[in-house]
């Protein structure tokens, strides 16, 4: 990769969009069963608060330096504020509407000698009126972006995705798309889907061979009128459908710790890449080589400019 590549890094343009959730960690010491039921007490001794869901996608973008922007909805609470300022702190551009009918999403995890014992969840969906007003400032905000990510997690937020994919193409922005469910029509129009395994089986059913699961990708691909297809495959690596070609690309994992937030970086990545120019076969090898570094760090981590570009 040349290095004018990088350095255009922190001219990308990227507007994210999705689900935002915040990622509560509480560490402590496991000594003893609790004398009211049969599980452990946790003494919690550290907390810690990391940016989830869209959140984290736009948290990625930024280490690498692009400018970003996020647009969201959260409720009007104390978790809000503190996604809010940890935004701030990382210099993202945020445009997160608060409903105060709803919770902001958090995941709590609970960990104890080194092991998750419990995660909590806090999520509602938010209501039509916020998702009516964040489609209307998406309208306002996607001329001025190159890059446009949508990061669904299926919470709620990205319900009228096909609307803004279609305004975003209007525009001629690369669309990138981490999809969730069982239908990808909604994405229609995208540029890139970046679907891991499990995600692409519930939509194409089991392949048998890798000749099978090329013919099935090339499909959905081909019907959702998509540039390319982008399967993220953990252990073995990626693989990049374009219109009569496919290309592998090795897991570049020395060691897997933790996958959590890797579709993440590698969407970050990917968008980082192509908002500065680099070709669509660059973007996949360093997107392929951030979540093989990203995996090797616990909890939902980033990769800096200086790990990607090392070695």
């Amino acid at each position: 990769m040349s290095m004018n590549i990088a350095a255009a890094w922190s001219s990308a343009r990227i507007l994210i969009v999705g689900d935002v959730m915040l990622d509560r960690y509480w560490f402590g010491e496991v000594n003893r069963i609790s004398p009211e039921a049969p599980v452990p007490v946790v003494r919690v001794e550290r907390k810690e608060e990391r940016l989830g869901g869209a959140a984290n996608v736009a948290r990625n973008t930024a280490s690498l330096s692009a400018q970003t922007a996020l647009l969201g909805v959260t409720g009007d609470d104390e978790p809000a504020r503190v996604v809010e300022n940890m935004l701030g702190e990382m210099g993202i551009s945020s445009h997160l509407n608060r409903d105060a009918s709803i919770s902001t999403i958090v995941k709590l995890r609970v960990i104890g000698r080194q092991q998750q014992l419990v995660r909590i969840d806090f999520e509602e969906a938010p209501t039509d009126t916020v998702l009516r007003d964040k489609l209307t400032q998406f309208n306002s905000l996607v001329g001025s972006y190159d890059v446009i990510v949508f990061s669904d997690y299926a919470k709620g937020s990205l319900v009228n995705v096909a609307e803004m994919i279609a305004a975003a193409r209007t525009l001629g922005k690369r669309i990138l798309v981490d999809p969730k469910g069982d239908d990808f029509k909604r994405y229609a129009g995208a540029t890139i889907l970046t679907p891991n395994k499990s995600e692409l089986v519930r939509i194409v059913g089991q392949w048998k061979n890798e000749e099978d699961l090329t013919m099935r990708a090339q499909n959905l691909r081909a019907s959702l009128n998509l540039e390319a297809l982008l399967l993220t495959r953990s252990e073995e690596g990626m693989s990049l459908y374009q219109d009569g070609d496919v290309q592998h690309f090795p897991t570049m994992a020395r060691e897997v710790f933790d996958v959590s937030g890797a579709g993440d970086t590698v969407i970050a990545t990917l968008a980082v890449m192509l908002g500065a120019g680099a070709s669509l076969v660059d973007a996949v090898a360093m997107a392929n080589r951030a979540g093989g570094i990203v995996v090797g760090k616990l909890g939902t981590a980033t990769v800096t400019r200086e790990e990607l570009l090392a070695g």
